[in-house]
């Protein structure tokens, strides 16, 4: 890894709670006059003059254009400055990286995508310093900080990664890009991460209350609530994969059996199992079952059995949990064929709950590990206390701590 960047990692500067206002709102709603400001903040005349100059002092705040009036006045747009920073989120997951460099507010800076096949953890672990260095390469970073990077993984999260697959690998990179690019490292499980990034630009991003549901390859959940992610003692919350099944007189529940049953392989060799001759070979893939369900009825009657196993999964959760919203996502919950059939048993078993696709497919991931950045970055620079987090390597030696 080249380490030709390099960051001391950057102390918030003493600002006061009119300075903190005016950063947060701009970073939120985007550039704003003074008098939008004035308006939005209820501050007085003087009071926003102080806190933009104070921005403008530590270079947080910088002049982002001009805004002319219906009369012929102007006034000058003011955004984030090169000193706010930006993050990195990534998303490592079994088949790809994706990478996404964003400002505090959201602004997109680059991107990174790099597929790949049949790799082990450890593999796929050394590529993240590759994917950092290829975003770093498609802009100039060397003015502003970099603030946070992101790591969504396929794991559970915990303060010692004791459940870690590559653990011994991973640490080491971690501390590498920590020490290479001065900024801190945080860790986040992929389906929370998928979460968040609905609840703030998807599909619950009008619901204070919803849990995200990952059907695919793997199956999952996240628990977002008032924008906070809910891990649990030890960052296993939402691994509805562990859940006991089958429940039976006759069968003893297996280890991790409903992630098994409900993954996306077991659904393709249930399907070839019953596919009959005259509708030709069975699908290969997901996409391909849920292409075929107008034209087979094979297809239709297997995806509308799926969908009721989802929805006996969802209801359980939505039993212990009561959710606002359930979201539906990964590459075969996202389909919509599927939601009709997971509401009418969610109906049935417990009591109407809303059921909805997701609105970022395979982007959710990488754009919930971004969001994660900048709530934390956003909380050391104006010194709040923040949401829960994993940060990396002092977690090891540390509990779990808050940002």
């Amino acid at each position: 890894m080249s380490t030709a960047w390099q960051q001391t990692e950057i102390d918030a500067p003493p600002l006061t709670e009119s300075a903190r206002a005016v950063l947060r709102t701009i970073a939120s709603s985007g550039p704003a006059t003074r008098p939008q400001l004035s308006a939005a903040l209820m501050f007085s005349k003087p009071t926003m003059s102080a806190a933009v100059s104070e921005l403008e002092r530590y270079d947080l705040l910088a002049p982002a254009g001009i805004n002319r009036g219906s009369v012929g006045r102007t006034s000058v747009t003011y955004g984030l400055g090169p000193k706010a920073g930006f993050v990195m989120g990534i998303d490592c997951g079994t088949t790809h990286i994706n990478a996404i460099a964003r400002g505090l507010d959201g602004a997109t800076l680059g991107a990174v995508e790099m597929p790949f096949t049949d790799k082990s953890a450890d593999e796929r672990f050394l590529l993240i310093e590759e994917v950092v260095a290829r975003l770093f390469s498609q802009f100039e970073a060397r003015s502003t900080p970099l603030r946070a990077i992101a790591i969504a993984l396929p794991n559970i999260i915990s303060a010692s990664l004791e459940r870690m697959f590559g653990r011994e690998t991973l640490i080491p990179v971690l501390e590498r890009l920590q020490s290479a690019y001065g900024a801190p490292v945080l860790l986040e499980n992929n389906v929370n991460c998928a979460a968040l990034a609905e609840y703030h630009e998807g599909s619950a991003k009008h619901y204070s209350f919803a849990i995200y549901m990952q059907i695919g390859v793997k199956t999952g959940m996240g628990i977002v609530l008032e924008g906070r992610l809910f891990r649990g003692f030890k960052g296993g919350a939402g691994e509805i994969g562990h859940l006991p099944f089958p429940w039976s007189e006759r069968e003893q529940p297996r280890w991790q059996q409903v992630e098994t049953y409900m993954g996306s392989a077991a659904l393709l060799e249930r399907a070839a199992a019953r596919w009959p001759d005259d509708e030709g070979t069975p699908p290969k893939s997901t996409s391909e079952l849920f292409a075929r369900v107008e034209q087979s009825p094979t297809a239709r009657a297997i995806v509308e059995q799926h969908a009721r196993d989802v929805g006996n999964l969802a209801a359980a959760c939505v039993s212990v949990l009561d959710p606002q919203l359930i979201v539906l996502g990964g590459g075969v919950g996202q389909n919509p064929q599927l939601l009709a059939g997971v509401r009418d048993v969610v109906k049935e078993l417990c009591w109407p709950v809303e059921v909805v696709n997701g609105q970022l497919s395979n982007q959710a991931t990488v754009l919930g590990a971004v969001r994660l950045a900048i709530d934390f970055a956003m909380a050391r620079l104006l010194g709040e206390e923040g949401k829960t987090a994993f940060l990396y390597p002092s977690a090891l030696t540390a509990d779990q701590i808050s940002i």
